[in-house]
């Protein structure tokens, strides 16, 4: 299914070593015609990090999405009532947030835009970017797969000899995994 003309929610949490790869293919999206609506978590819109300055990666989400980003709960409350988004995708997922949205947790813009959205019956995609996807945070991840209208982008373990609990997820097939989504499906193989 064509991206063009699609509102997509793109949600944005604090897996910071990802942000650069993250805003390539948030232009790529941009590029196909979609229109982008930013989110952002208050980790990810407030924190410095040895990776970036939030203020420059803020305006550079700013600039590529033309679009102003939801970085509120209350912001994000709309989002459900008003059907905002075609379809939503949290690139990238950390640990935190899979396990908040598995157990029903919502104390963050993301998490509230991933509730009201999800609550229109419409696709979440998740691009799980976390240290231990093996560890603790693997029974959150099955839980999510297992929730209707939730797909994930293809993830794999990155660095299996010094972190071995570690998974990222392929960002390059985001749009792949956007286009199935919407159709209701799932992109295979969901382990690479």
């Amino acid at each position: 299914m064509e991206l063009k003309g699609r509102n997509i929610g793109f949600a944005i949490t604090g897996s910071f070593c990802t942000f650069d790869k993250i805003l390539k293919q948030i232009d790529i999206l941009k590029k196909c015609g979609a229109n982008i609506i930013p989110i952002m978590s208050y980790n990810a819109y407030n924190l410095d990090t040895r990776f970036r300055m939030s203020k420059e990666f803020i305006d550079d989400v700013k600039k590529i999405t033309g679009n102003d980003i939801i970085n509120t709960i209350q912001k994000a409350e709309v989002i459900g009532p008003s059907k905002l988004f075609d379809i939503m995708i949290i690139a990238p997922c950390t640990g935190n947030t899979a396990a908040k949205l598995c157990n029903g947790i919502i104390d963050t813009p993301v998490l509230m835009a991933a509730k009201a959205h999800i609550r229109n019956n419409r696709p979440l995609v998740i691009s799980i970017s976390t240290n231990d996807a093996l560890g603790i945070n693997l029974q959150n991840i099955g839980k999510l797969m297992i929730i209707k209208n939730v797909y994930f982008v293809p993830f794999g373990q990155d660095d299996p000899i010094n972190k071995p609990f570690s998974m990222i997820a392929d960002v390059t097939q985001i749009n792949k995994t956007l286009e199935h989504a919407l159709e209701y499906k799932q992109l295979q193989p969901i382990i690479i």
